[in-house]
């Protein structure tokens, strides 16, 4: 069960750290994903100035789900590791296999979703 559950959780981290590469970079110092942007005052075209700002909001829009997805699998990943993986933060109980299958890095039971 464990290695099953630990690899979908791996794919599911390479997709998502892949798609947040394509759309920002890993501020270390900060630990937090920031957008890449070609927004510069200097160019001469307002409408490409727009154009790109309009790419850069859509893009920081985007991230900030997928960095909290992330952000769970990770948090899964680590709980794999300490033997608690698959337990309810809320009443310590099983989480559902059904569940688990659907999503390896939830953290409630059904009851307590």
């Amino acid at each position: 069960m464990k290695i099953h559950y630990e690899k979908k959780l791996e794919e599911e981290k390479n997709k998502i750290t892949e798609e947040l590469k394509s759309m920002g970079r890993f501020d270390s110092e900060s630990g937090v994903w920031t957008t890449q942007s070609d927004v510069s005052e200097n160019d001469a075209d307002d409408n490409d100035n727009a154009d790109r700002y309009e790419e850069f909001e859509e893009k920081s829009s985007l991230m900030i789900p997928l960095e909290k997805r992330l952000n769970e699998v990770e948090l899964a990943l680590k709980k794999l590791e300490d033997g608690t993986f698959g337990k309810c933060k809320v009443c310590n109980g099983e989480i559902e296999k059904e569940r688990l299958d659907a999503n390896p890095a939830a953290e409630t039971c059904l009851r307590h979703l």
